[in-house]
């Protein structure tokens, strides 16, 4: 086997890390992540299990398409869903892209259930990520063309063994790779509270900077974000970093690159990398988080989620989409949480056979969801009905 060239880059060459106490750029950064928390608990407060738990769902699909977009994959949040049951298109490109979503949304329930043990930023962590994604992945899309044009296949859960260059930026050698990483491990998991959530967006960039994987380290890092954002700010998955992201592609592109700027002079820090622009990619990615919560605290308000729902049910009753009752049994549903189904025919006045008729429509609409047959009804968000129930959540189809 040929060896790992290593150039022996040490830690001092990706410091600083995160902006020191003593930076005049912390204080500002300090507050934004205590707004980010603060929102985002909120947030989480104000929606009820029935609703935090659908909702979590169709993040992960909003989520899987905006990261996805970011690296020029477009696979709409429908396509998506549509996949997850299965349902790929004929075209081989776009099942392709189809089954890319159903792999990163699996790798996003894994972490959002508990999977990863320990600090997101640990290299076991990282490789196991890569590992579930890209096992996930058809074979077209593991396969890339290497430095002298050779097709080169991408192995999942492996750190890099060759030389990459990305933009203008030269990743360290691939035999620095494990020794950077395991740097930033030890010193972000040292981080207080706040500073925990400035170091999301500081490891963001860092991650990128060292590139790991041969491929993949752009969705891989946007995972790790949403690991750390778990754990930092207790997003529960009900908002997405990649959103906020994706509709500022061009800043987020352009900050990421400007970020691994070399340190100009004294003034800028103490370590090899600028710690000015370093900061303002933490700053536009605390914001960009700030506003993901803002709009989806403002597109959950209860009354109006409410209200938007009922007002879709009782037009579909009118056109004759769902049946009559459909409106009743949703916005009992909202009230509730749940309700068993036997409870149905009695709500409605009508026969258990029609009540069953109400019930499998919304079922099949996927307005609501239910366990097993005989389980309670609880709401559900599926991608198709987003635009009228979540507007502007993602792009209509």
């Amino acid at each position: 086997m040929t060896p790992i060239r290593d150039d022996h880059e040490t830690p001092d060459q990706m410091e600083p890390l995160i902006p020191e106490e003593a930076s005049r750029h912390r204080p500002e950064l300090n507050d934004l992540a205590l707004e980010l928390a603060t929102a985002s608990t909120e947030l989480t407060a104000s929606l009820p299990e029935a609703v935090r738990t659908p909702l979590a769902g169709l993040v992960r699909s909003m989520n899987c398409y905006y990261s996805n977009l970011i690296e020029g994959h477009d696979t709409h949040p429908i396509d998506i869903e549509r996949a997850m049951r299965h349902d790929f298109s004929a075209d081989p490109v776009q099942r392709n892209l189809q089954l890319e979503a159903v792999a990163h949304i699996e790798v996003q329930k894994w972490i959002d259930g508990g999977g990863l043990t320990g600090h997101s930023l640990d290299p076991d962590n990282l490789r196991e990520i890569h590992r579930r994604f890209c096992h996930g992945l058809p074979e077209a899309l593991l396969i890339q063309k290497g430095p002298d044009g050779e097709e080169v296949r991408v192995l999942p859960g492996a750190f890099r063994q060759g030389y990459v260059k990305v933009g203008a930026h030269v990743p360290p050698s691939p035999g620095a790779v494990p020794r950077l990483l395991a740097h930033m491990h030890r010193m972000y998991r040292m981080q207080g509270r706040i500073g925990s959530v400035v170091a999301v967006g500081c490891a963001h960039h860092r991650l990128v900077w060292v590139h790991p994987f041969a491929d993949m380290n752009g969705r891989v890092s946007r995972m790790v974000a949403h690991a750390m954002l778990r754990d930092t700010v207790k997003s529960e998955g009900l908002w997405s970093a990649s959103r906020g992201l994706a509709r500022n592609v061009e800043d987020y592109k352009a900050r990421l690159a400007a970020a691994d700027a070399r340190r100009p002079g004294g003034a800028d820090g103490r370590g090899a990398l600028s710690e000015a622009r370093l900061a303002e990619f933490a700053r536009f990615f605390l914001r960009c988080c700030i506003d993901q919560v803002s709009f989806m605290s403002g597109l959950m308000r209860p009354a109006d989620l409410r209200g938007r729902i009922i007002d879709w049910a009782q037009r579909e009753e009118k056109r004759g989409n769902v049946i009559k009752g459909s409106d009743r049994v949703m916005r009992a549903i909202l009230t509730e949480g749940e309700v068993e189904r036997g409870a149905i025919p009695e709500m409605l006045g009508v026969s258990d056979r029609q009540a069953r008729k109400v019930t499998a429509r919304l079922l099949e609409l996927e307005a609501l969801s239910s366990a097993s047959p005989k389980a309670p009804l609880r709401l559900h968000f599926p991608a198709t009905l987003a635009a009228v129930w979540m507007p502007n959540l993602f792009p209509d189809q």
